[in-house]
């Protein structure tokens, strides 16, 4: 069985954000840095060497994989901001139709920016995503 390649680390957060070199996307990140922890309640830690997450759980797949991810969490890519949320919980699809401008996978909820979405729904969306994520994983 492949060994998951994404970890917590020890790798700074503050610092981490520090380097974004673009001076919005930087100041976007550390608003939702803040953001999701105020919606969880936890420190955000770094998964490996691009995404900030919060908490973490175990999960175990039917296949025999398993291993552990943070609750939720983001990543600064090339061109958006990648917001990681549980794939379907209640009361999602009402929530990102209030969102604003973003594009969503079945995970991956992609912003380009903070300012074109509405921050009281991404946080909604955040603690919601978070429920299900510990509802399913105790």
């Amino acid at each position: 069985m492949a060994e998951t390649k994404t970890k917590a680390t020890a790798a700074s957060v503050a610092d981490h954000l520090a380097a974004i070199e673009d001076e919005a996307r930087r100041q976007d990140c550390e608003a939702l840095a803040r953001l999701m922890t105020k919606a969880t309640k936890l420190k955000p830690v770094m998964w490996g060497p691009s995404i900030v997450g919060f908490g973490s759980y175990h999960y175990r797949y039917d296949s025999g994989h398993e291993g552990d991810s943070c609750l939720t969490g983001f990543a600064s890519r090339k061109g958006d901001i990648s917001v990681y949320l549980q794939g379907d919980f209640p009361g999602r699809e009402e929530l990102l139709a209030r969102l604003g401008k973003h594009k969503m996978g079945k995970a991956c909820l992609s912003l380009r920016r903070l300012a074109d979405v509405d921050l009281k729904v991404l946080e909604r969306l955040v603690v919601e995503s978070v429920a299900e994520v510990k509802r399913r994983h105790p």
